[in-house]
């Protein structure tokens, strides 16, 4: 009871000190003369400097693709993005029988024709929708090594996954399509897949469709009038193909690569992939136009490659006037805790909190449209965990891992306790059984900034009252893979961060 009774005593000093109100009488005032708590406060030096990072971790759905420049450094930033394909069991069991198939003279089985749709998230891409890029979309010769493509440095074609010979189209595209109409981007709701879910916003989802409709060879050496029917063929020669996702990239396809190959100042961020294969169904009564549709989702493997300019990324990492919190895979801000003084100067004391802001400090450049977004969601981990942490998709557990969002120009973590007491405890433990301990763990005292997207899962509630409501569960913690930057002020020996610090202890 008295752990719980500290906990509710912490949060009111939290607040106390928030308010700069003097805390001299807090365990006084608190608590029963016979069970009184006597609390202390005190601000220690927290030391920060920015470390350029060479990859990052990413598994989660958070395609990119393009070239822009960044107005900070006027270096190039490029994205690429690879993906394989699901099969929807849907639309497996309802493909028709081999002989209502449409087919060619031959009486071979032939797609009538079969295009690939990117469907972009506008809000959430860079630069000028009107922009004109060019788009190269390329076969991958084989199945990408799971545990290789998980890092942002993973480059597909320069380790030779990109099939010479195979399909590949080029096409030129803009976030924002002008061929459509007014009518139709405004329409609310679009079904954009087969009887699957529609859009409840007001925006058209603006896209791309790339026919693939070139004659494709396989790798047998044999000619399809385009990529469907390869792709149908071997769906009703090969059944046992399709029974998983992995027969089918192991045997049909491995996937495929996108990159603009032309064109600067768009990053698009892909919300769905999609494959459309459509064919003749005859059935006994009628022949009409179905389809087959593959799309790209989470429960496939994708990854994003990302290209910095190292040399930009290492001048700013040299600024000792700040320190930097730079997405795709740039620099993050490693942040030196004092653990040993905040252990050593209340031994006999409990810890009950530790509050550390991190103030933001303006960009150098003139903030306009080309800027790029200030990080809204921050986790505070500690550096050796950093891996095992994206690996395993958690989310913040306030125990070696914190999240906050921007707030007031700050990023607030209000009580990092846990992380201190883990760190202090991990030493002490270390040292029993090695005493050369902190010198094989460097990092033991160490955390890291990281600008993180949370991946959620949305839920609706209607009520007779409120109408209907919107929450969202988060369900993982990613890295930020979209194009963001901003400046903190550094901790240095000189001028020093604060962390303070709330210690509790009953009288005897």
């Amino acid at each position: 009871m008295k752990f719980k009774f500290i906990t509710a005593i912490a949060l009111c000093a939290m607040a106390f000190i928030s308010c700069d109100e003097d805390t001299a009488n807090i365990g006084t005032s608190l608590t029963s003369e016979n069970d009184r708590l006597t609390v202390t406060t005190r601000s220690f030096d927290v030391l920060t400097k920015s470390v350029a990072v060479d990859s990052v971790f990413t598994r989660e759905r958070q395609g990119y693709f393009g070239r822009v420049k960044d107005p900070e450094t006027n270096a190039f930033v490029k994205s690429e993005f690879t993906t394989q394909f699901n099969m929807m069991e849907s639309a497996i069991s309802e493909m028709p029988k081999r002989e209502a198939m449409g087919k060619d003279e031959n009486g071979n089985i032939v797609a009538d024709s079969c295009y690939l749709q990117i469907i972009f998230d506008v809000n959430s891409s860079y630069g000028d929708t009107l922009a004109s890029m060019k788009l190269r979309i390329s076969e991958l010769d084989k199945p990408i090594n799971n545990e290789l493509m998980h890092y942002t440095n993973f480059d597909p074609k320069g380790r030779g996954y990109i099939r010479q010979g195979g399909l590949q189209y080029d096409k030129m595209f803009s976030l924002r399509d002008l061929t459509v109409s007014d009518s139709i981007r405004n329409l609310r709701e679009i079904n954009l897949h087969r009887n699957t879910s529609t859009t409840s916003d007001n925006s058209y989802y603006d896209m791309l469709n790339i026919s693939l409709n070139k004659p494709y060879t396989d790798k047998n050496g044999v000619t399809y009038n385009n990529y469907g029917t390869y792709i149908l063929r071997t769906f009703y020669e090969h059944p046992e193909f399709f029974k998983n996702s992995y027969n089918f990239v192991n045997h049909v396809f491995p996937g495929i690569h996108l990159e603009t190959i032309d064109g600067t100042g768009v990053m698009a961020r892909i919300m769905d992939m999609n494959l459309f294969i459509f064919f003749k169904n005859k059935s006994e009564e009628e022949e009409f136009e179905d389809f087959f549709l593959m799309t790209s989702t989470e429960e496939v493997v994708q990854t994003t490659k990302v290209t910095n300019d190292k040399e930009a990324i290492n001048r700013l990492v040299a600024d000792n006037s700040c320190t930097y919190l730079k997405t795709p895979a740039g620099i993050f801000t490693e942040v030196t805790l004092p653990v040993d003084e905040i252990s050593t100067a209340h031994p006999t004391d409990s810890l009950l909190s530790a509050q550390v802001a991190f103030q933001r400090q303006n960009n150098l450049t003139q903030a306009s449209a080309l800027s790029f977004s200030v990080p809204d969601k921050l986790i505070l981990i500690e550096k050796d965990s950093l891996d095992s942490f994206f690996k395993s998709s958690k989310l913040s557990n306030n125990l070696f891992a914190y999240q906050v969002s921007l707030d007031k120009n700050a990023y607030t973590f209000n009580n990092i306790s846990n992380l201190i007491t883990r760190m202090h405890l991990a030493k002490e433990n270390g040292l029993k059984s090695d005493p050369n301990w902190t010198a094989k763990h460097p990092n033991w005292n160490k955390a890291l900034l990281v600008p993180v997207e949370v991946n959620s899962i949305k839920s609706y509630t209607t009520t007779l009252y409120y109408g209907t409501q919107t929450s969202e569960t988060p369900i993982s913690t990613g890295n930020e893979l979209g194009l963001t930057s901003t400046r903190l002020v550094k901790g240095t020996a000189e001028q020093p961060i604060q962390i303070k610090v709330i210690y509790g202890k009953f009288k005897d």
